[in-house]
């Protein structure tokens, strides 16, 4: 009986939230340790389908770098880095798109169809959804590093995207760009995904990470927090390390168009769903917002 009201207390929590964000557009950079983990990989796809079958529009865009490095290890190539950068060359750019693209969407796919929903893949090339130029690195030295075929975003074309959201697909893209002379490029999936809900307006920002989202001093996780403080943290060293691309990936997306960012953790079982549907949240909300 306990259990039993327990779900329903739990039910009755999530549906003014299942109210409040139908028909919301959810971008979910989905990476990490829920992507790597067999079981966490079922739950947080399975996690994602349900939203759809609330009348959400998730938009999952994934990363790769663990198969990435095993196919690269498996190959016996050596990678050559420039300040903790991997150089993209032509070979790491085949690899990269064969896993991406070949791999890791369809298995993402394959496991959407496996638990009920409609998932279609995309690479950033397709209709020209991600287009991007050559990155330029400075190093230490304010030294122009050339990192290969790594890119940065120009332009976000969303219309295949919105068309397939519009039949209840879920899209399934991955972080590859398309030069304006047909070049290929790899971009970073947190950027790509904090660009692509921005182009999309997206509701909410997913980024799925491996910690439980911004921590203070004291290691405690920062519930709420504006995009001006975000910069206060990063000056104060609170946001360092990792967190601070992703912070500005948050940053990026909210200042363009996006109503909230959530750093949440990935290896928390339904770390998605309790973020959405409970009053506390589990992981970090960024807001727009000055300095607090």
């Amino acid at each position: 009986m306990e259990f039993g009201n327990y779900t329903a207390e739990v039910l009755v929590e999530a549906l003014p939230y299942i109210k409040k964000f139908y028909g919301n557009t959810i971008v979910i950079k989905y990476g990490g340790h829920a992507m790597v983990d067999k079981t966490m990989r079922e739950k947080v796809i399975s996690d994602i389908v349900l939203m759809r079958y609330v009348g959400m529009n998730p938009v999952i865009v994934h990363g790769g770098g663990p198969d990435i490095n095993y196919w690269l290890e498996k190959e016996h190539y050596q990678c050559k880095f420039v300040d903790g950068l991997r150089v993209t060359d032509s070979e790491v750019l085949e690899i990269a798109q064969m896993v991406l693209i070949g791999k890791v969407n369809q298995e993402i796919v394959a496991l959407l169809q496996k638990h009920g929903g409609n998932g279609v893949g995309f690479s950033g090339i397709d209709g020209g959804i991600i287009q991007a130029r050559k990155k330029k690195h400075y190093d230490k030295n304010n030294q122009l590093v050339d990192l290969g075929y790594v890119g940065e975003i120009t332009k976000i074309q969303p219309e295949l995207i919105n068309n397939a959201l519009s039949k209840e697909y879920i899209p399934v893209i991955s972080p590859i760009g398309l030069g304006e002379n047909g070049g290929r490029f790899n971009i970073n999936g947190d950027t790509a995904a904090a660009a692509i809900a921005a182009a999309l307006k997206a509701d909410k920002f997913f980024l799925l990470t491996d910690t439980d989202g911004i921590l203070n001093e004291s290691g405690q996780r920062i519930s709420q927090v504006t995009t001006g403080t975000l910069t206060d943290l990063e000056k104060d060293g609170v946001i360092y390390g990792g967190m601070i691309p992703k912070a500005n990936c948050c940053k990026y997306a909210i200042e363009n168009g996006v109503q909230s960012a959530h750093i949440i953790n990935g290896q928390m079982l339904h770390s998605l769903l309790l973020e959405l549907f409970t009053n506390d949240g589990v992981g970090t909300m960024v807001v727009k917002g000055d300095n607090k």
